[in-house]
């Protein structure tokens, strides 16, 4: 920022710019936002603050809420968020850090998955301050002389300064073509919406720069590109993603949400995630990331206050303490908690158990299932089964608890009764 926009910024803009430039990674062009914030205020207007989110997956994760939040923060200082929904741009597929083409997804793929993907952005940002959009609303009204005449404003050797591109083509692997119009798409959408910022994580600062070079293009003032850290998955190794299966989901149940999050494997990521992912202030984060850098009791204690933070963003702090209470009853004293939801027992006898715990939502599928058993991951009653248990007598299971990992449980009951207000398990279990 240069020393005569910041004289020029309005206290309250100045203060603002604090707030949104803290945890960033990039603010493009500098000292472009606080110019931006300048104008605003000479126009008597909000910036519109331009999100994008691809339907790849149904559920919104933590690594989601990283960029959501910062979202919410322009809100807060008063300025508009354009949220939009790339139902149109979910069908290319967004090669950003990808190592190999991406498998497209149909138009009634993408419908399914955004289903949801409102309901659950709300739930960080403010409504009144939310403008929704969906790329198709343009992009689906674009003939083939509308892409021919955008796509000339790009090179391919433009494109090819990416590093997954340069990479991907460095080592002979294929790229498509529908591939290289994804930025193009991606930044027509600042065009359309007339972003003044957009926000993304670190893998999208070239597609975020496309946008601004397509303003240019169309006699707009050029976006201000800002970026944020991507956050690591549960594994500690790779990025949050819905397909490595390595997330938290914003919209899980508070215990889902705890467990999850207390499985993390590294505990040198717990200051990551606290500073990512609440709204603790920067002094007690860093107290308890020394906890959690320190090893031991105080770096469980440091792991569990993380989690109760974050499950409290989305559920509330009640819920959130329940959900650390039932876990410490299930984990750490051993004991079965006195409230299981009841799920339907499958057919047969004996139970074939990797298809009991798919219908009782425990496993996403029969192999996931199988690898839960194998790795002795699945209890019954709080009694681990022995690896490669797959079938059991109908009668070991009717009224128990089975567990699936930390995280689900289930008190498997008969079809039809379902909700008995207290099966034999629960009994034994208080």
């Amino acid at each position: 920022m240069s020393d005569e926009t910041a004289h020029q910024l309005h206290p309250d803009d100045e203060r603002a710019l604090e707030v949104l430039t803290s945890g960033t990674t990039d603010v493009l062009p500098q000292g472009g936002l606080a110019s931006r914030l300048a104008s605003a205020r000479r126009e008597g207007r909000p910036l519109r603050v331009k999100l994008g989110i691809d339907p790849s997956g149904s559920d919104l994760t933590l690594g989601h809420a990283v960029v959501l939040r910062k979202l919410r923060q322009f809100q807060d200082t008063g300025h508009l968020a354009v949220l939009i929904v790339g139902d149109f741009t979910g069908m290319v597929g967004d090669p950003s850090d990808k190592n190999a083409l991406r498998q497209s997804l149909t138009a009634a793929q993408t419908a399914q998955n955004s289903a949801t993907y409102v309901e659950q952005a709300l739930r960080v940002l403010r409504r009144d301050r939310t403008e929704l959009r969906r790329n198709s609303e343009w992009l689906g009204e674009m003939t083939m002389t509308d892409v021919v005449r955008e796509a000339r404003h790009l090179t391919v050797a433009q494109l090819l300064e990416r590093e997954d591109f340069a990479r991907r083509f460095a080592a002979r692997q294929p790229i498509s073509l529908v591939e290289f119009l994804y930025p193009l798409l991606q930044g027509l959408d600042s065009v359309a919406v007339r972003a003044d910022v957009e926000l993304g994580g670190t893998d999208q600062t070239y597609n975020l720069l496309v946008g601004r070079e397509l303003q240019r293009a169309h006699g707009q003032p050029q976006q201000v590109v800002v970026t944020v850290p991507l956050l690591e998955g549960l594994d500690g190794r790779a990025k949050m993603s819905k397909s490595l299966g390595n997330y938290v989901a914003i919209a899980e149940p508070p215990d889902q949400q705890f467990g999850k999050l207390m499985s993390l494997r590294d505990d040198r990521l717990v200051g990551r995630y606290l500073r990512l992912c609440t709204d603790l202030p920067p002094g007690e984060i860093a107290l308890l990331e020394a906890q959690a850098e320190g090893g031991g009791a105080e770096a469980a204690a440091a792991k569990r206050r993380m989690a109760r933070e974050v499950v409290a963003l989305y559920h509330g702090q009640d819920e959130a303490l329940a959900a650390e209470e039932r876990f410490t009853t299930v984990f750490r004293e051993h004991r079965l908690p006195s409230q299981v939801p009841d799920a339907p027992l499958v057919a047969g006898d004996p139970v074939h158990l990797p298809k009991a715990l798919v219908a009782a939502g425990l496993a996403a599928s029969t192999s996931d299932a199988r690898r839960l058993l194998r790795g002795g991951a699945v209890r019954v009653d709080n009694r681990a089964l022995p690896p490669e248990t797959l079938d059991v007598a109908r009668a070991d299971l009717v009224g128990r608890v089975v567990a699936a990992g930390r995280k689900r449980m289930a008190r498997l009951v008969e079809p039809g009764d379902a909700g008995a207000p207290d099966a034999p398990a629960a009994r034994t279990a208080r």
